[in-house]
């Protein structure tokens, strides 16, 4: 398929209908989906029931300093694509950033897709609570298949079509979602210290000696979940075409963002320690399970009947999670196709419902394929790849951005510069280096880097761009 330059493209551009209040709503609703009830019991289980609730706070503070970097660029860029426009911008639309804006939609096409049906997934293991047969295989000559997965695909492609509607309808439909997703974190929190309460109080036993090198590796493999769980703060940022005032929207939308969800994760951590302080035992157990672990805490609290309201909850929050993750998402392709750096088919806008309708559809469907594949390490293979090739570059190349073209007009001014991204890059150093097996999480990055590479040169060669064109005079 050809890929036509920049001049062939005439797209429609979309409408600035998102408010503060929405702004918050959708970082919120994909920060707070599948993640922090399946992760919980590995949180504590890698740093241990004493020091787990740190690993939440240092999550916080890396998402805090890396979420000023997304304020800042999303301020003076704001644009459909998040991302793929602020690379762009930093490293020049005629020069690397052409390259590494089709690199950061590469990675996109693998870890988006990857995510969406992680929560999909995610939801189909909780059904298992309510019909234990769902794992089971329906056909006896592709054992790997199970009726979860059909269930992941159908939640996937029911997500896709409720978002297939205009962003007034969109945005009214999240806030119903965003209901159950609050109910489920309150509902977790409540029964943790309930069943505290009812079991002698909140205390826990005295912990096992560590080694510094132990506490750190297992502080960083932690932290590294919660990071996960915290993703989505900068969800606003790929709406950015659409945000009104995004001078002063995307920054207190992204900081507000993460001061509410980090106070609900720490709030859940500290109710559930006394019910999860032997969650090591369960950490290698399935999704299912480990889900079933935080239901067990209504359960024992409040009866049976809580169990299931508890799982029900979570089940709509997964459902949540892809419906933003999909939305935000969907407008990353349909921005690089605008310019002419990815698939021409991608830009356009549906002439009704004013959305980048093929954009969200083709995104879909891939990832409803991927509903179908083992996602073993899913969570290391996000991070690592998205560390790489997005945040380090834009953590580097907002200072870059400061030095090379200090005349541009930055509405957001990151507040203590240059300390956020050299905070950011520390804290993301750190969760590479202090893991085991860190070197495979590296190598898997470095090939989609390379495959995208590859594919770009191939690309640029056929179009006369950057590297193969210098003077464009």
């Amino acid at each position: 398929m050809t890929i036509h330059p920049p001049a062939s493209v005439n797209p429609e551009k979309l409408q600035r209908r998102i408010g503060l209040r929405s702004a918050v709503l959708f970082n919120m609703l994909e920060m707070i989906g599948v993640g922090p009830f399946i992760t919980l019991p590995l949180v504590i289980a890698a740093a241990g029931y004493r020091i787990s609730v740190w690993a939440w706070v240092l999550g916080a503070a890396i998402a805090v300093a890396d979420g000023l970097v997304w304020a800042e660029l999303g301020a003076m860029f704001p644009r459909a694509g998040g991302s793929y426009a602020f690379l762009r911008e930093i490293y020049g639309p005629g020069g690397p950033g052409n390259w590494l804006s089709f690199l950061f939609v590469w990675q996109v096409g693998f870890t988006a897709p990857l995510s969406i049906a992680s929560g999909c997934i995610g939801l189909s293991g909780f059904l298992g609570v309510f019909w234990p047969g769902l794992d089971a295989a329906p056909f006896a000559t592709l054992p790997a298949l199970h009726y979860a997965n059909f269930a992941a695909a159908a939640a996937c492609l029911l997500v896709t079509a409720l978002l297939y509607r205009n962003l007034s309808s969109i945005t009214r439909l999240a806030w119903v979602l965003f209901v159950g997703v609050i109910a489920a974190l309150i509902g977790v929190i409540v029964s943790g210290f309930a069943h505290a309460a009812a079991i002698g109080g909140w205390h826990l036993p005295a912990a096992p000696a560590l080694s510094t090198a132990v506490a750190l590796g297992g502080l960083a493999q932690a932290t590294l979940i919660t990071t996960y769980d915290y993703w989505g703060y900068y969800n606003i940022c790929f709406l950015g075409s659409e945000v009104r005032r995004p001078e002063r929207t995307i920054p207190r939308a992204i900081l507000l963002s993460v001061l509410f969800v980090s106070a609900f994760y720490i709030a859940m951590n500290l109710a559930a320690l006394p019910s999860l302080r032997n969650a090591a035992t369960h950490a290698a157990e399935s999704a299912a399970l480990r889900v079933q672990l935080v239901a067990d805490i209504a359960r024992s609290a409040f009866g049976q009947w809580a169990g299931y309201l508890i799982a029900a909850l979570i089940v709509w929050t997964a459902f949540s999670s892809v419906f933003s993750l999909l939305l935000g998402y969907s407008r990353v392709p349909y921005a690089a196709a605008r310019d002419g750096n990815y698939f021409r088919f991608l830009a356009a806008v549906h002439p009704k419902h004013g959305i980048p309708h093929r954009s969200l559809v083709a995104l879909g469907l891939v990832a409803c394929c991927f509903c179908f594949f083992s996602l073993t390490q899913v969570i290391t293979m996000l991070v690592i790849t998205r560390i790489l090739l997005q945040f380090f570059l834009q953590q580097a190349g907002v200072i870059w951005l400061r030095i090379r073209r200090p005349e541009l007009e930055r509405p957001f001014r990151m507040p203590l510069y240059p300390l956020p991204p050299l905070a950011a890059m520390a804290g993301f150093v750190f969760l590479l280096v202090y893991r085991a097996h860190a070197v495979w999480g590296l190598l898997v990055a470095a090939g989609i880097a390379a495959a995208g590479t590859a594919i770009y040169l191939v690309r640029a060669k056929q179009l006369s761009e950057w590297p193969f064109i210098v003077n464009n005079s």
